[in-house]
């Protein structure tokens, strides 16, 4: 599907929220992983196939709308032990460099702000490609990106020690984003 081309220009694109899914797992019980997604997002991509170093990214995340498939343990990841929604309604992304690794790759290093805490956070992006003309005739781009990061460092510690030894909950845990863009109307590029 890689039908990018190299001379468009640079172009202002949208987040689809209905075809992108940012999802996360962590280690639970040192037995499987829990997996989990946040099911709304909105952002721009800024992007120039000619030119990637000079991508801008910006992404919102509202914290309450996770979702693990278990009401009690979203409730519980929505309070203050881990998202903190009620004073930290918004989970950001801001690209600060963009590097090409590849024809279809990325590596991209951004501030994520969770908790009030910004730390610098590394995406490998893969599978960038795009088409002239969705099945409703308008162009949009997409890519896959994966990071890990340490809950700890943006304040989520909440734990238990079990029985055995170990804790239940793992401190890393792993992204995965599965983005779709559109192509931004006149209004938003504005």
């Amino acid at each position: 599907m890689k039908t990018i081309t190299r001379d468009t220009g640079s172009a202002l694109w949208t987040i689809d929220p209905i075809h992108t899914t940012v999802a996360f797992g962590v280690r639970h019980l040192l037995v499987t992983n829990v997996h989990g997604v946040f099911e709304r997002v909105s952002g721009t991509v800024r992007f120039d196939p000619a030119a990637p170093e000079a991508t801008e990214i910006r992404v919102e995340i509202p914290a309450e709308s996770v979702n693990t498939r278990a009401p009690q343990r979203d409730a519980h990841l929505r309070s203050a032990d881990f998202f903190d929604v009620a004073t930290y309604p918004l989970i950001t992304f801001q690209s600060t460099e963009v590097r090409s690794t590849g024809e279809d790759s990325l590596v991209v290093t951004g501030t994520l702000t969770m908790r009030g805490v910004a730390r610098e956070v590394v995406l490998a992006v893969t599978g960038l490609a795009g088409v002239p003309a969705d099945t409703n005739g308008q162009p949009r781009m997409g890519a896959s990106a994966t990071a890990t990061l340490k809950r700890s460092e943006f304040g989520m510690t909440f734990n238990k020690l079990l029985d055995a030894g170990g804790l239940a909950i793992a401190d890393e845990v792993a992204l995965r984003l599965d983005v779709s863009l559109q192509k931004a109307s006149a209004s938003v590029a504005a």
